[in-house]
């Protein structure tokens, strides 16, 4: 028997399927990959600190915020710590 003809080599302009040609589908695949990663990083705030630095920075910007935040509950309001002018006269 005659050995089977080898089938032409796959190029990047080889038509793969619905009239496109390799590169358009490695294209699109790329790009819908590349979303599903992006919204992923976006949704879930994965954003890894490259140094032990920075880490640390994070760590006491942290914590100086929830110091923040603790001191200004315990403030009492504005119209508590200061008089207003015409104040007394609205009371009498």
């Amino acid at each position: 028997a005659p050995p089977k003809p080898k089938p032409p080599p796959l190029t990047k302009e080889t038509v793969v399927f619905w009239d496109m040609r390799l590169w358009h589908v490695v294209g699109i695949f790329s790009l819908f990959v590349l979303s599903i990663i992006i919204t992923l990083c976006c949704v879930f705030n994965c954003r890894v600190p490259r140094t032990r630095k920075e880490i640390e920075a994070r760590y006491l910007q942290r914590k100086a915020a929830k110091m923040y935040t603790d001191k200004l509950e315990t403030v009492p309001p504005l119209n508590e710590l200061t008089e207003v002018p015409g104040g007394e006269l609205a009371l009498a």
